[in-house]
C-alpha cells in the first residue's frame, strides 16, 4: 500500500477547508487528459464537499508524453506567487488544447491580471522549478506512476474515473 510521503505542509498549494484533517492530495500532470477528466470532478467535490476536506495539487508533470506539462506546472507556481495559482490550475486545466501554443502562457496570465514582468521572471526563477521538481520527487517516493493519483489522509485513493470515487474516498 502506497503511503504519502512527505506529509502536507505550508509548501504545499491547498484549498477547501484549509484547517481540515481530511486531506485530499492529486498528483497530477496539466497535460494529462485523465487530469483533464478529472479536473471537473475535484471542482464539482469542492463545490459540494468542500468545508469537509483540504485538497493539495502536487505537480507531477510526465514530461516525455506531455512535453508542456513542466511549464504549465511551473506557471501555475508562478502565479501562485501572485495569490492565483488556483486561477491558474483551472485555467491551464480548462484550455488544455492551447498548451501546444508557444505564447500560452503569458496569455493566460494577461487574463488573470498578474504582474506579467514578475509572472516571467518567477518562471525563471530556480527555486519555482525546485518546487515542481520536489512535487515530482514526493510523487515517485509516494509510489505514483501515473496521473492522476490521489491520496486522501496519506493512503491511496482506489479512484476509478468517477465522482462517486472521489466523493466515496472524503466521505469514508
Amino acid at each position: 500500500m502506497s503511503k504519502l510521503k512527505p506529509p502536507v505542509s505550508d509548501k504545499d498549494q491547498a484549498t477547501g477547508n484549509k484547517s481540515s484533517e481530511n486531506i485530499l492530495v492529486e498528483y497530477g500532470d496539466y497535460q494529462c487528459p485523465h487530469c483533464g477528466h478529472a479536473h471537473p470532478l475535484i471542482k464539482r467535490l469542492l463545490e459540494e464537499e468542500g468545508d469537509n476536506f483540504k485538497f493539495v495539487f502536487r505537480n507531477f508533470p510526465l514530461q516525455e508524453a506531455h512535453p508542456a506539462a513542466y511549464m504549465a506546472a511551473c506557471a501555475a507556481e508562478a502565479a501562485g506567487r501572485q495569490g492565483k495559482f488556483w486561477e491558474m490550475h483551472d485555467m491551464i486545466f480548462e484550455n488544455q488544447k492551447l498548451l501546444v501554443k508557444a505564447d500560452v502562457f503569458a496569455r493566460f496570465a494577461k487574463e488573470l491580471g498578474l504582474n506579467e514582468a514578475k509572472f516571467d521572471d518567477d518562471l525563471n526563477d530556480p527555486k519555482l522549478a525546485d518546487k515542481v521538481d520536489d512535487d515530482f520527487e514526493s510523487g515517485i517516493r509516494s509510489g505514483v506512476n501515473g496521473t492522476p493519483t490521489f491520496f486522501i489522509n496519506g493512503e491511496i485513493v482506489d479512484y476509478d474515473t468517477t465522482y462517486e470515487s472521489l466523493l466515496y474516498a472524503i466521505e469514508k
